[in-house]
């Protein structure tokens, strides 16, 4: 088993947990990346003071599950074309980017994201950046499988972001095609 991880952000990461629900993946954690205030809290990260993203980490075996499908799910549960965040939730904590660690990572990330391109899914440009890790920073207990803890709440919430809406016009059956 060779233990692999990788860091994305996909807006809400309350909504980035279940997408990476596949086999291979050995661990899921909510946390926060790429700011400049040391072991930020939700409020400083939400309120946009921290200057990081809400990420998930990603922890794989690389002998079960290959990054590219990790990042097809990815790219399946985002806008990657909204500079500015993630259908309901605004601002620069709920930006898309895929912060890899190695090189070999970063090469995957960016081909992954130019194939996306190439497919002309979207009729706008492909913001969501790949970006060298930096320091992870575990989010509140809370936050942690919240989908699982909280799912009224969750759910609640989701429905009421337009996420699931986006998913349905621009993957349609694909998405779920994907993930049987």
């Amino acid at each position: 088993m060779s233990i692999q991880k990788i860091y994305v952000a996909g807006g809400c990461f309350w909504c980035m947990n279940s997408p990476f629900d596949l086999k291979g993946v050995k661990k899921v954690t909510s946390g926060y990346m790429g700011g400049h205030v040391t072991d930020p809290t939700y409020k400083e990260v939400k309120t946009q003071v921290s200057g990081h993203y809400e990420v998930v980490e990603i922890q794989f075996d690389d002998e079960e599950i290959t990054l590219e499908r990790i990042l097809n799910s990815f790219w399946r549960n985002i806008d990657p074309t909204d500079p500015d965040g993630q259908f309901h939730d605004r601002g620069s904590s709920y930006r898309t980017a895929i912060f890899y660690i190695t090189e070999d990572h970063k090469l995957i990330a960016e081909k992954s994201k130019s194939d996306l391109d190439k497919t002309g899914r979207f009729n706008a440009p492909i913001v969501t950046q790949v970006i060298e890790a930096g320091t992870f920073y575990e989010a509140e207990e809370y936050h942690q499988d919240y989908h699982l803890k909280q799912p009224d709440d969750y759910e609640e919430d989701r429905s009421k972001s337009g996420r699931d809406e986006f998913i349905k016009k621009h993957w349609g059956e694909d998405y779920w095609d994907f993930y049987e």
